[in-house]
């Protein structure tokens, strides 16, 4: 028995070569006690080391006899053990499932090696479970792919090799074992979604049709083809929409409605925000992407906000405001500024061009204001301007202005970061520089 699983779950695995180890996510049930065992064989057989981790979520009585049990089959298996401790915070809005899921991930990213594998145990019946509970979210292809054997992750890659394998299977290997598993008495409890399902609709829906899990698998195979195929063509079209972090609306127009909107989707995705329904896709280029062009359109997303500028649309975090702070610096400092503007630093010029430096009565300042009715003239610009005026001559979405750094000199603004030096501050040699690194937010998987 243990053979014939063993060897689909190598073929599962990539080429060992590419591994610096594994760590196996090991909460003592059935299918993850499976796992370490099959893991252990795997590690002997291919030099390479092992480690397990048990997430004490204290949810139940029984979590620290989970523990112990953990620790007698790892010390059994000669195989180390990380015992990482969570809190989960009850009535905060977000279900107790959803916060140990989340919990769990983060403590095995932190614990996760560069280069490292990161084994879990979910099977066949799982990914049944994950199609379902997608249908009932009214996922898209992506959801409807359910889990991948294979993704990276935290510096290193999460496999999935049991996939492959039913339940079934994996408890009459089980029994097999010395080793016993724990059960999790929350498993029975059928207000959860995903045991409602396991302990209710499949065993009905596998009653009928014995073959359940399999035919779902496959159909999930297909849908995670179609979804790499349509990745590839929003890509493609990104590669010609896209400007920075921009979508140019122009490129927008000849495509297709469900083209435009696949690559809407790959945008979004590729900033960290949720996926919106077809509905918001449609008020997105409906109320902003088309609003008229005095309009100044925004529309909330879930953790982003689309905004509209000079023919290209924009993904900002909402509720933007304007900065007030008066923030001293001196050179050779590094400023971090407020509300995820990043940093701000002053730097010899090496000779080259740079600001002149700073006389003793002219303290250094990083400001993101100008008082009302100041003019600024810009080096090699005739005339002055208004920092409004100028902002929108140099192509400054709304919504950022008055969240830029403004160096000062005293009261004099001598640079407004990234954009220009003004007259009078200019040395051509021997000066100083501003250096403004904006914070970039992370792309979501």
């Amino acid at each position: 028995m243990i053979s014939r699983v063993y060897s689909r779950f190598c073929q599962t695995l990539p080429a060992p070569e590419g591994s610096r180890g594994l760590l196996v996510a090991f909460s003592g049930g059935l299918d993850s006690t499976v796992l370490l065992v099959l893991a252990a064989r795997f590690a002997q057989e291919q030099g390479l080391a092992l480690r397990a981790l048990h997430v004490h979520h204290g949810l139940s009585p029984h979590a620290d006899d989970w523990v112990a049990h953990c620790e007698g089959v790892c010390q059994q298996l000669a195989v180390p053990l990380i015992i990482q401790r969570v809190q989960l915070q009850r009535g905060n809005g977000d279900s107790l499932e959803a916060q140990a899921r989340e919990a769990r991930y983060q403590r095995l990213a932190a614990c996760l090696e560069e280069g490292e594998w990161l084994l879990t145990a979910h099977h066949q019946d799982d990914q049944l479970e994950t199609l379902l509970l997608a249908l009932k979210r009214g996922a898209g292809l992506r959801g409807l792919a359910g889990m991948v054997p294979n993704q990276p992750f935290a510096g290193g890659r999460l496999l999935r090799p049991l996939l492959e394998v039913s339940r079934a299977e994996l408890a009459a290997l089980a029994e097999t074992l010395p080793y016993g598993w724990v059960e999790d008495e929350s498993n029975l409890d059928v207000s959860y979604d995903r045991n409602f399902l396991r302990q209710q609709l499949i065993p009905q829906l596998k009653a009928r049709w014995p073959a359940m899990a399999q035919t779902a698998a496959r159909s999930m195979a297909l849908c995670a083809e179609q979804e790499a195929l349509i990745s590839e063509l929003a890509e493609a079209d990104w590669q010609q929409a896209g400007e920075g972090e921009a979508l140019r609306i122009e490129a927008l127009q000849p495509l297709s409605p469900v083209r435009r909107n696949n690559l809407l989707r790959h945008w979004i995705r590729r900033q960290g925000g949720e996926m919106p329904s077809r509905e918001l896709l449609g008020l997105l280029w409906q109320e902003v992407a088309l609003a008229r062009e005095d309009a100044n359109p925004r529309l909330s997303l879930q953790g982003l906000e689309c905004r509209r500028f000079q023919g290209r649309l924009h993904l900002v975090p909402p509720g933007l405001a304007p900065r007030e702070e008066v923030l001293p610096i001196r050179v050779g400092e590094t400023l971090r500024l407020p509300d995820g503007l990043g940093a701000f630093r002053l730097l010899s010029s090496d000779g080259g061009e740079g600001l002149r430096p700073p006389r003793e009565d002219e303290p250094l300042s990083v400001r993101f204001q100008v008082a009302s009715g100041v003019m600024l003239k810009p080096v090699g610009r005739v005339g002055s301007r208004r920092l409004k005026k100028l902002l929108q001559e140099y192509g400054v979405p709304s919504w950022q202005r008055g969240r830029i750094p403004i160096l000062y000199y005293g009261e004099q603004v001598a640079l407004v970061a990234g954009l220009f030096v003004c007259d009078g501050f200019l040395a051509p040699e021997g000066g100083i520089k501003g250096d403004w690194r904006r914070a970039v937010a992370p792309a979501r998987d």
